[in-house]
């Protein structure tokens, strides 16, 4: 039976939540075993309250019978937890395949710990092969999409049964492909100075810790750790 991976790092990621705890819950293919966990955790006497980041996280997480509170009635999440599509050594990280992007850096901006779970593929020397999720207001969305393309991003508007792909948001996301090697940073300051653009995938810098799941099982790294990694 082959080594699941995903799951390896979303169990392992659980040993960071304590009773009391507010926690802040991703959305995917890794996060959907934190969730899991959790509400096995709970099921056996652990007493937290849960912020979701997505609807499908809030479904699931009622379905395991964990308390959800909403983010706007707390002041702080102890520790938020999510997937990502891709990390580099500096903890520069692309989320937002699963369409959550917007809430789920919401999440991770009120948190005092943020975690990003993954399995080893998603370690990578320079972000930026995986499409950039942008998230884009509905009105107008044809002239931020210009503008975008103008930009030399390459585009490509997010789709879900040959319709155009709505988040939890009500709003569009268009993937920018922009490639590796690219400066982060500029594209950061570009893409926030585009009007029609509500949020991107580009989560640089704001983790605390990342789980790793490998065929030898989870593994922790810091900013500092990571560095000595050979992916």
């Amino acid at each position: 039976m082959p080594i699941n991976k995903k799951k390896i790092a979303g169990e392992k990621a659980t040993e960071y939540i304590k009773d009391g705890m507010t926690v802040g819950l991703g959305t995917g293919s890794t996060a959907k075993y934190l969730v899991e966990k959790v509400g096995e955790m709970v099921k056996n006497g652990l007493k937290i309250q849960a912020v979701a980041t997505s609807r499908a996280t809030e479904n699931m997480a009622k379905e395991l019978g964990i308390s959800l509170v909403d983010v706007n009635d707390v002041d702080y999440i102890d520790v938020a937890i999510d997937g990502v599509d891709e990390i580099d050594r500096d903890f520069n990280a692309t989320k937002g395949g699963g369409g959550a992007l917007f809430r789920e850096k919401i999440v991770a901006s009120l948190a005092k710990k943020v975690i990003w779970i993954m399995d080893d593929s998603k370690l990578v020397e320079s972000i930026g092969e995986f499409p950039l999720p942008v998230e884009i207001l509905p009105y107008g969305y044809k002239a931020t999409f210009k503008r975008l393309k103008a930009l030399g991003y390459d585009p490509v508007m997010r789709l879900k049964n040959n319709e155009l792909y709505v988040t939890d948001n009500g709003n569009y996301i268009a993937d920018l492909h922009i490639g590796s090697h690219a400066n982060s940073d500029d594209i950061k300051q570009k893409l926030d100075n585009t009007v029609g653009v509500l949020e991107t995938g580009q989560f640089l810098k704001m983790c605390d810790y990342i789980v790793v799941g490998t065929c030898n099982g989870a593994r922790v790294y810091d900013a500092i750790s990571i560095k000595q990694e050979k992916f």
